[in-house]
C-alpha cells in the first residue's frame, strides 16, 4: 500500500512553516506515492467518493478470461489466433491523483495486468525517444530508409513515412507475424472481398489497424538495434521511478536477428496477446509524466517538441494526435472533459486521463468503455 513516508510529512510541515507550502512539485519516489485527502486538494470528498463507487459500479461485464475476450471480440476475423499470452484480469482498479497527490484509489493497484493499447503509448514514446536523439532524423522520412527488408519494397509502401505510422494513416499493406493486414478489423460483409479491399493513399485515411502497429515496433527495433523493452526501461521507467514489475510481451513468431543477436519484437497491444502488462501505479507514473511535459523531477525525459507533436491532431483524425494520444478536439471524445486533455486508452476499457488544466490524472482500468465520460464528469464535479 503507498503511504506517505515519514520524511514527507516533515517535508510538509517544514514548507509550511516557511511560507512556502507546495510551491514545489511533487514528484512519488520508488515504491510510494504519498496520500492527500480530498479537501487539501480542493476537492470535495462526497461528491469523489460518489465517483470512485461509479467506478466500481461499472465495472466491464466482459469476461476476466483475456483470452476469451479476445476469441469474442476478433471473431469474424478470420485470422485471430493467440500469438501471445494473456492472462485472467483482476477487479476494477483506479488511481485518481490531484496536484501530483493520490486523493482516491479503488481495487488493485499494485496488479498486474494487461493493458492493451495504452501499449500503443509506450510504443510511441520509443519512437520519440530515437527522434529525441537523431536516430530518426524527420518524422516525414520515408520508413524504408530506416529498416531493411522487403516490408517496405511496394511501390505503395515505399511512401509510407513514420508520421503516416504513428498516425495510424499508413494504410500498409502486406504480412506481418503471420496476419495480413486486411485480416484486422476487416471492412465489409463479404468475406471473399477482403483480401483485394483497396487502400487508400498513405496519410490519407486513419484506421486502427494492429498489424501496423505491429510493423511501427519492427521498425522501432531496427533503428535502437535492440529491444524495446530494455530502451523504455533505461529511458523511462527506471528515471520516472517505475516499479520492477511490468512486462512487454511480443509473439511466439515475432523474433529476429539483429547484429547477430537474436531479438522479440513486441506487440502493441493485447489483440493477439502480448503487449504491457503492467501496474495502475506504473500506469499513473506514465501519465504523469505526460501531464508534466516530458519532465520528471527535473530529468527531461522526452523533449517538449515531442509532446508538442505527439498532441498535434491529425489531419484525417482530428481526435487522434500520435499513437495512442487521443485528443478531445471538440470535447468530441469526452464531452464532459475540457478540450486539451490526453487521453491513452486500451480495451478494457484502461484509460490513462490527463487533465493539465486541473492538475489531474485519472487511472480507471476494466471499466465499462461508454461509462467513461460519466467517471471523468463525476471526478471534474468534485474539484472546488
Amino acid at each position: 500500500m503507498h503511504r506517505k513516508p515519514a520524511n514527507a510529512i516533515l517535508l510538509a510541515v517544514l514548507l509550511t512553516c516557511s511560507g512556502w507550502a507546495f510551491a514545489q512539485t511533487y514528484f512519488p519516489p520508488p515504491e510510494e506515492w504519498a496520500g492527500r485527502g480530498p479537501e487539501d486538494a480542493s476537492m470535495d470528498p462526497v461528491r469523489l467518493a460518489e465517483a470512485v463507487a461509479f467506478a466500481i459500479a461499472e465495472e466491464s461485464t466482459r469476461p476476466r478470461d483475456q483470452a476469451l475476450v479476445a476469441a469474442l471480440g476478433f471473431a469474424r476475423e478470420p485470422y485471430n489466433e493467440l500469438l501471445g499470452p494473456t492472462k485472467v484480469r483482476g477487479d476494477a482498479t483506479g488511481l485518481i491523483i490531484r496536484n501530483g497527490y493520490i486523493v482516491a484509489q479503488w481495487g488493485e493497484p499494485s496488479r498486474v495486468d494487461m493493458t492493451h493499447s495504452v501499449t500503443k503509448s509506450f510504443l510511441s514514446t520509443t519512437i520519440g525517444l530515437a527522434y529525441d536523439r537523431g536516430m530518426i532524423r524527420d518524422l516525414n522520412d520515408p520508413v524504408r530508409i530506416y529498416m531493411p527488408g522487403s516490408h517496405f519494397e511496394s511501390e505503395h509502401n515505399r511512401k509510407i513515412t513514420w508520421d503516416h505510422l504513428l498516425r495510424q494513416t499508413s494504410a500498409w499493406e502486406g504480412t506481418l507475424w503471420d496476419k495480413p493486414d486486411w485480416g484486422d478489423r476487416p471492412v465489409g460483409d463479404d468475406p471473399f472481398a477482403w483480401p483485394d479491399t483497396p487502400h487508400p493513399e498513405p496519410g490519407t485515411v486513419y484506421k486502427y489497424n494492429d498489424v501496423r502497429v505491429n510493423l511501427l515496433a519492427l521498425a522501432a527495433l531496427h533503428v535502437w538495434r535492440e529491444p524495446l523493452p530494455q530502451v523504455l526501461r533505461r529511458h523511462v521507467m527506471d528515471p520516472i521511478d517505475a516499479s520492477n514489475t511490468w512486462r512487454w510481451h511480443g509473439y511466439r513468431n515475432s523474433w529476429v536477428v539483429i547484429d547477430g543477436q537474436k531479438m522479440q519484437s513486441v506487440s502493441g497491444g493485447g489483440h493477439w496477446g502480448g503487449g504491457m502488462w503492467i501496474s495502475a501505479y506504473d500506469q499513473a507514473r506514465f501519465g504523469y509524466l505526460v501531464l508534466h511535459r516530458g519532465v520528471w523531477n527535473g530529468e527531461r525525459i522526452f523533449s517538449e517538441e515531442w509532446y508538442e507533436l505527439a498532441s498535434t491532431p491529425g489531419a484525417a483524425e482530428p481526435g487522434y494526435g500520435f499513437m495512442n494520444w487521443f485528443l478531445n478536439t471538440d470535447r468530441k471524445m469526452y464531452p464532459s472533459a475540457p478540450e486539451n486533455t490526453i487521453t491513452h486508452r486500451g480495451a478494457g476499457a484502461n484509460i490513462v486521463y490527463v487533465d493539465p488544466g486541473n492538475d489531474l490524472v485519472i487511472v480507471a482500468r476494466w471499466i465499462d468503455r461508454d461509462s467513461v465520460n460519466g467517471l471523468i464528469a463525476r471526478v471534474l464535479a468534485a474539484i472546488q
